[in-house]
This record gives structure tokens, sequence and C-alpha cells, in this order.
């Protein structure tokens, strides 16, 4: 019965903490324009970091960009985030969010960007309109100003997508199985 809820303790902890992942600002205006400069921030890292990766996005259906919190406390994961993923077809910014639970072993925290590329205008639209992901994740992160590394993942997740992660800060360890839900922000759009 004690573990029980030290498990459910944990897990409420590990929501909570996650759930801090929001755009700064106190107006919608200030806001979008919060995740527009992370945006621009993690695309010049992701150029720098992957030069090859520009002409892939100028050439691709669309791409997002998310700020991630992610916390791993023993057996919960939790994620929480906001983003925005721009149609290259039509040049459309939709602002999104994103939530992520998960178990698996681990213990951690970290602030991590993502960057999506869709290859085709259906992927694109089934995330930006469906938006679940659910997979099997690992990695090692630790971070702390410009020192320090990360592991994350770079590649194909199907044949439609390419994702590419950068830790900005924390330490985790952690193996995961976990579910993500993207979605469009109502309050940004």
């Amino acid at each position: 019965m004690m573990n029980i809820k030290v498990m459910a303790g944990l897990a409420v902890i590990a929501v909570v903490l996650a759930g801090c992942a929001t755009p700064a600002g106190d107006t919608t205006s200030e806001q979008r324009s919060s995740v527009q400069k992370m945006r621009m921030k993690t695309l010049a890292e992701l150029y720098k970091e992957y030069p090859i990766t520009r002409e892939a996005i100028s050439k691709s259906a669309g791409y997002a960009v998310f700020s991630n919190i992610n916390i791993n406390l023993l057996v919960f994961s939790s994620g929480n985030g906001y983003g925005i993923a721009r149609n290259m077809k039509t040049g459309d910014d939709i602002y999104m969010k994103m939530r992520a639970l998960g178990v698996g072993i681990g213990l951690g925290a970290k602030d991590f960007r993502a960057v999506i590329i869709f290859k085709t205008a259906e992927a694109l639209r089934k995330f930006t309109t469906e938006g679940w992901e659910w997979g099997g994740h690992a990695d090692a992160a630790a971070k702390s100003g410009e020192k320090g590394k990360a592991i994350g993942t770079a590649g194909d997740i199907t044949a439609d997508m390419e994702i590419y992660t950068f830790t900005e800060s924390g330490i985790a360890l952690q193996a995961t199985i976990a579910g993500t839900k993207y979605w469009k922000d109502d309050d940004l759009n």
C-alpha cells in the first residue's frame, strides 16, 4: 500500500513539474513572439549542427519546432511544451501545444528543443490535425549552459518525417515508452 502511494505521488509530481512549459508573455501577441523567437533560435542551432537540414526544410512540405520540458521520476515520465508548425507551400503557421506521458526507467529533467521535418503534405496535415505519436525513447543528456553533451535522435521516425532534438539544459538518463499528443493552441491561433 505504501509503495502504491509513493508511486502515485511521484507520478503527480512528474506531471505537475512538466506542466511548466509555456510561451513567455502575458498577451497573445507576446506569447506568439516568444514562440517565433524560440523557432528562430532553434533553427539557427539546427543549421549550425546539421547544415544539410537547411535544404531539407526548404524542399519539405513543412516543419515544426517545439520547446519541451521532460521530467522522469523512477517509473513515470511526463513532458509538456509548445511549438509552431509551418506549411512551406502556403507559408501558414500553426501554433501548437504538446503533452507526453510515459512509463519506463529513469531519473532526471531536461529542457530540450525538437525540430520535425515533414517530407509530405499528408504527414504535415496528419500531424497538425491528429498529432499523436507513440513509441519508445531512450536518451542520456547532461548540459548546463554551454557545457555538457546531449544525445538525442536524428533521423527518420517514419518514412515521411525526420526529427532532431537539442538539449538546452538538464540532466537525464531514461528509457521510456511514451505517448505524445500534439494539438493546435486555440489561444494563439
